[in-house]
């Protein structure tokens, strides 16, 4: 982790952006920041993009596509990004508290470890302590 990656190409090498597609923005934006513990005023919510607050580098972006009724929305089996957790068993405990669907438990690999959880879209996150 930490390496400098050179790029000859116009394409920086680091992701910029994820945009996670949801069918309720609000309902969506609400599950987010509860997830994350952070506190977002609904009523400036507006469709069809809203940007969650995150530290780093990385956006996070969930989008309605309202300005795209063609858009077929379908969620993969697997994880779309992970959510850094240092203390796995606490951030287990909180979704557990928050009645938050787990859908895969936590799983130890030497010392990392992680657990998935799904959104109110079937869309699945990835909380890991690395």
């Amino acid at each position: 982790m930490g390496e400098k990656v050179t790029s000859i190409s116009a394409i920086q090498s680091h992701i910029n952006n994820v945009f996670v597609h949801v069918t309720e923005l609000k309902k969506s934006v609400e599950w987010y920041a509860d997830l994350l513990g952070i506190t977002i005023d609904l009523s400036e919510v507006q469709s069809p993009v809203h940007n969650i607050p995150v530290t780093g580098q990385t956006g996070l972006s969930l989008d309605d596509h309202t300005f795209d009724p063609s858009f077929h929305r379908s969620p993969g089996s697997g994880p779309m990004f992970n959510l850094f957790a240092p203390d796995i068993d606490a951030a287990y405990r909180e979704i557990q508290e928050k009645n938050m669907k787990v859908i895969r438990e936590i799983e130890w690999h030497g010392e990392v470890a992680w657990f998935n959880v799904e959104d109110p879209d079937g869309n699945v996150v990835m909380i890991c302590n690395c």
